[in-house]
């Protein structure tokens, strides 16, 4: 009886993993084992950066309406405290669209918060 060594489902397991490290270079995309492991830290850091990502925009809201704050007079905590005080609900990634798009509209709201 012949050995069966389920063929198909090896290459196409090892093809969705070249098909994945297409335009690597070297060993990372010729040889299945090195190409394993790159593709698979790959796969690693973009989930990791996809959570990172959102941190960062975050950060950058939070630096902007600070910097915006600032010019108004206020920090960036009593700034968001006040927004909190006075009900109004915009949140850091609308705040900070404002800050940088409509500069008069964003004095508005330090003007309303400073009284």
């Amino acid at each position: 009886m012949p050995r069966a060594t389920n063929g198909p489902a090896d290459r196409h397991r090892r093809n969705k993993i070249f098909k994945a490290a297409k335009g690597y270079i070297g060993r990372r995309g010729t040889l299945i084992k090195a190409t394993t492991e790159t593709v698979e830290k790959a796969w690693a850091r973009s989930f990791k950066d996809r959570h990172r990502k959102k941190r960062d925009y975050r950060r950058l809201w939070i630096t902007r309406i600070n910097a915006a704050a600032r010019i108004h007079g206020l920090s960036y905590s009593r700034f968001m405290a006040g927004l909190k005080a006075k009900g109004i609900e915009l949140d850091r990634k609308q705040l900070a669209d404002l800050a940088v798009h409509d500069p008069s509209g964003f004095e508005t709201l330090a003007r309303q918060i400073a009284a």
